[in-house]
């Protein structure tokens, strides 16, 4: 039951995204209800609602806030994380994600590969800082941090 059944991205104030955004997005957001790790840790002050969690992501005032709550719609938890460990990590994988976009239209398969290479371990990287950005607050396996990893640079994006 520690897992994320559920995910609304608060994109209202956006720019409509591009094709390519929007398919990560789709992509993104059915891998990871097919298949999460997601627990909160326990409290002391207080009983935490078990899962599985509906989860709210938006960007606020400069900062990443998740809204969980449970399947019966009560409040499990929210927390409001700073986007500047982020900014670099984002901004490097947006790059590497517009070179791969058009290395796939022109390139050969061997470059493609290594920029597809170089585009994972970006992301690698943003999974990590997630991980380490929500310690305390959220547990995630790996797979689960690289799937909300790709959605927040979803969020970023326009934001």
């Amino acid at each position: 039951m520690s897992r994320i059944s559920h995910i609304e991205l608060d994109d209202r104030n956006l720019p409509p995204p591009t094709p390519e955004i929007e398919q990560e997005r789709k992509v993104a957001i059915y891998d990871l209800i097919e298949e999460n790790s997601f627990t909160l840790p326990s409290r002391e002050d207080r009983d935490l609602p078990e899962g599985p969690y509906h989860l709210g992501l938006a960007i606020r005032d400069k900062r990443l806030v998740f809204d969980i709550n449970t399947e019966a719609g009560e409040k499990a938890a929210e927390f409001h994380l700073s986007l500047s460990p982020f900014r670099q990590v984002v901004k490097d994988y947006y790059q590497i994600c517009e070179s791969y976009f058009t290395a796939v239209k022109t390139m050969p398969p061997s470059q493609i590969e290594t920029i597809d290479m170089a585009r994972r371990g970006i992301h690698n990287e943003g999974s990590r800082v997630l991980q380490e950005r929500l310690e305390g607050k959220a547990e995630v396996d790996t797979d689960t941090a690289r799937r909300l990893f790709t959605l927040i640079c979803v969020l970023h994006f326009g934001g």
